[in-house]
């Protein structure tokens, strides 16, 4: 069965998606998208995703091309023909097609939306017994990563960084030597006093889904959280550490540049965290 998109206004064959040369989005990186997860049919976080996804429109001063209702009919039009029960739904948005000018275009110029969706491999269990590696670079990025723009070129240059040294992600760090987040990925320590660590929200990083739902179930478990920077040193000192992300759920870290973390393995809050969010994942939401 070929897959189906969902591009401005008309479900097409996967392989006939497509944008016009001018938009914005190809041309100045001129948009924000979104990723949701799907567990056994379930839309996990669906109107947090929502309202992050307005959010970055509104700061950019890009209009929606539709309401929430209608995100969520074609959501699910969109697994149901594509036969998707566990996965992922992608949505960008761009200002829209105008003749190539660094201004906006002239107002009445439609947005531009692209949905798609597709099944994903479960993580390999693998990552969660044994961890993964994490390595540093400098963040390069731009100084607005609260908004999910699809400008994501420093991003796409961490993640090869990591590959080429083995690693699974990358985490920036800013001139002050602290830990912002993961190229994909919010980032988490847990100090050698038992304190648990991940960057307050701001301009610095993107205010992730996972995260927002993690900091929740931890003050339910009482968990105590503490949101604050936490330099590259402190992390390499840290008991545990760990990634949180849509589709890496919570993902142990067991090695920093080259060394271990901790006793280089993973550690039982991350352990404890990652079970509670999968009970919090199976956990019907209201549509």
């Amino acid at each position: 069965m070929s897959r189906v998109a969902y591009v401005n206004g008309r479900y097409v064959p996967h392989r006939d998606a497509a944008v016009h040369v001018e938009d914005r989005g190809y041309q100045f990186a001129d948009g924000v998208y979104e990723v949701v997860c799907v567990q056994h049919g379930e839309v996990i976080d669906e109107d947090p995703h929502l309202d992050r996804l307005e959010r970055s429109l509104k700061e950019l001063r890009i209009a929606s091309p539709m309401g929430r209702r209608a995100y969520k009919h074609i959501t699910r039009e969109l697994l149901r023909r594509n036969r998707v029960t566990d996965g992922i739904v992608y949505t960008q948005i761009t200002r829209g097609v105008a003749r190539r000018d660094h201004p906006f275009p002239a107002a009445g110029t439609p947005p531009s939306i692209v949905m798609t969706s597709r099944r994903i491999k479960p993580q390999d269990p693998k990552l969660f017994d044994h961890g993964i590696a994490v390595v540093s670079m400098p963040d390069i990025r731009w100084q607005r990563c609260d908004i999910k723009s699809v400008s994501l070129l420093p991003n796409v240059l961490g993640k090869q960084q990591a590959r080429e040294a083995g690693a699974y992600e990358a985490w920036f760090v800013d001139r002050d030597g602290n830990v912002t987040e993961g190229a994909s990925t919010n980032a988490w320590i847990v100090t050698q006093d038992g304190e648990l660590v991940t960057r307050q929200l701001g301009n610095a990083i993107l205010g992730g889904i996972t995260r927002r739902s993690l900091l929740q179930l931890a003050a339910d478990a009482q968990i105590k959280v503490v949101e604050r920077a936490f330099s590259l040193d402190e992390a390499r000192r840290a008991r545990e550490a760990f990634l949180t992300s849509t589709t890496s759920f919570v993902t142990p870290i067991t090695k920093l540049d080259g060394k271990p973390v901790g006793s280089g393995k993973p550690g039982p809050v991350a352990d404890r965290l990652r079970e509670l969010y999968y009970g919090y994942m199976d956990t019907p939401e209201p549509v």
